[in-house]
């Protein structure tokens, strides 16, 4: 027996792919069966275009490049939510994928590579995916895999030329390295001269420019090092210096004038926290894409943001029955979203030469 063909009412306008007409059969048994309509007989419904690109945010599209745990607060992790909550639409690519951070006594997970982060790329080339404001880079582990990234920047800024390229330089703290000493120099000759902000700590700082920072004017002279070699803004997010905790700012504005610079004192926190760095060049350049001429200003509220949310967390670990100072400790995003959304200035900026 051939099977009788059924006709059908018009589509509903809620059907999940759109209004479409298709063919239902009688089979032998009486059954009913849906075809997919024929390319050649329907024509293609129109793609919708992608709003994040179509009808941008005010602030901007952010594609960021970092680390990636499961459980807890670092690279994309830490950066991703607070940029959401300034405005930004961001797209995470995970440089890795670890259950936790490293600093547990085991993790399991996986390592991207450099064909596979440029795999990802040509995806979201190919469908026109590809317009950034800005580009943000956090930890990354390989010279192949950072020589990626810098092809990514070509791309970027080939589709984009007024793309802002935010790097914070992982490379590692209070004297120890992080990363492979190769890094060094690739980030020295090739990284430093084609990004728009740096966000080095002072180890990281040293290890760029050679130089020695102990005082503050040390510092200054190492932002101008930085400046004369490619980015407009260099933020020191960390130095002890003379017993006190610093944050170091320099702005160069025009290659004419000096850079504007600044300092904000930190206010020491007897707790060692995971993730705080990467949260930091999140917030700097969240509020410097709202005050573009005010580097120190968005500073203040970036270190402010910061230090509530990390009295957050602490009260927190002490609520729990937990002694803050014996380890290290994961930050309390979720719960500080007021806090990074609406800082209450605490921590002010000082000019120099004022």
């Amino acid at each position: 027996m051939t099977a009788a063909v059924a006709a059908l009412p018009p589509a509903r306008a809620s059907d999940a792919f759109g209004p479409w007409w298709s063919l239902q059969l009688l089979t032998r048994r009486g059954r009913r069966t849906r075809t997919r309509r024929a390319a050649a007989v329907y024509p293609k419904m129109a793609r919708p275009p992608i709003l994040s690109v179509a009808l941008p945010s005010d602030t901007g599209r952010v594609l960021s490049i970092q680390s990636h745990t499961v459980q807890g607060y670092v690279g994309n992790k830490s950066s991703v939510f607070p940029l959401q909550l300034l405005g930004f639409d961001v797209d995470p690519i995970n440089s890795v994928q670890f259950s936790n951070h490293t600093g547990y006594p085991t993790f399991r997970g996986q390592v991207l590579d450099g064909k596979q982060l440029w795999d990802l790329i040509e995806g979201l080339e190919a469908n026109q995916l590809l317009h950034y404001t800005h580009l943000l880079t956090g930890y990354i582990g390989s010279v192949s895999f950072l020589d990626t990234v810098l092809q990514v920047v070509d791309k970027l800024r080939s589709v984009n030329p007024d793309l802002l390229y935010v790097c914070d330089p992982v490379l590692g703290d209070e004297g120890k390295l992080y990363v492979p000493q190769e890094l060094i120099s690739v980030y020295q000759q090739k990284v430093v001269p084609v990004a728009s902000m740096l966000t080095p700590n002072q180890f990281e700082v040293e290890l760029l420019t050679g130089l020695r920072i102990t005082s503050e004017q040390d510092g200054l002279t190492a932002c101008n090092t930085l400046h004369s070699a490619g980015p407009r803004k260099v933020v020191i997010t960390s130095a002890l210096i003379e017993g006190k905790l610093l944050l170091i700012g320099s702005h160069k504005k025009t290659e004419e004038q000096p850079p504007e610079q600044f300092k904000i004192e930190i206010p020491k926190i007897p707790a060692y926290f995971t993730g705080t760095g990467d949260l930091t060049t999140a917030l700097l350049l969240g509020w410097s894409n709202k005050y573009p001429d005010n580097l120190e200003k968005a500073a203040e509220l970036a270190v402010s943001s910061l230090q509530a949310l990390l009295r957050r967390t602490v009260e927190d670990y002490k609520r729990a029955g937990f002694d803050p100072s014996t380890s290290s400790l994961e930050i309390r995003l979720i719960q500080s979203q007021d806090e990074i959304r609406n800082p209450t200035v605490t921590c002010k900026a000082v000019k120099y030469g004022s």
